[in-house]
């Protein structure tokens, strides 16, 4: 039971106390951990993706400034 973290120990404190045997709660316990574990997986996921979202917002920003001025510049006469 080393490996499993707090909170999936208090997991499993739940499961016995509930009357589930030792090796089944124990196993409960290790599934929710690998589900928590897949969510944080995907969470972090999500994150890079807004992250570049972001920085692709702001690129496009950008250009559209930088085209902005050039066809000012092409169609204001001086």
């Amino acid at each position: 039971m080393g490996a499993m973290s707090l909170l999936n120990y208090d997991v499993y404190e739940a499961f016995r106390s509930a009357g589930a045997d030792e090796d089944k709660a124990r196993r409960a316990a290790e599934a929710l951990a690998s589900e928590h574990d897949r969510f944080v997986s995907i969470d972090q996921r999500f994150m890079k993706i807004e992250a570049k979202l972001d920085l692709h917002s702001w690129m496009i920003g950008f250009a559209l400034a930088g085209i902005l001025a050039i066809l000012v510049r092409v169609m204001v006469p001086v």
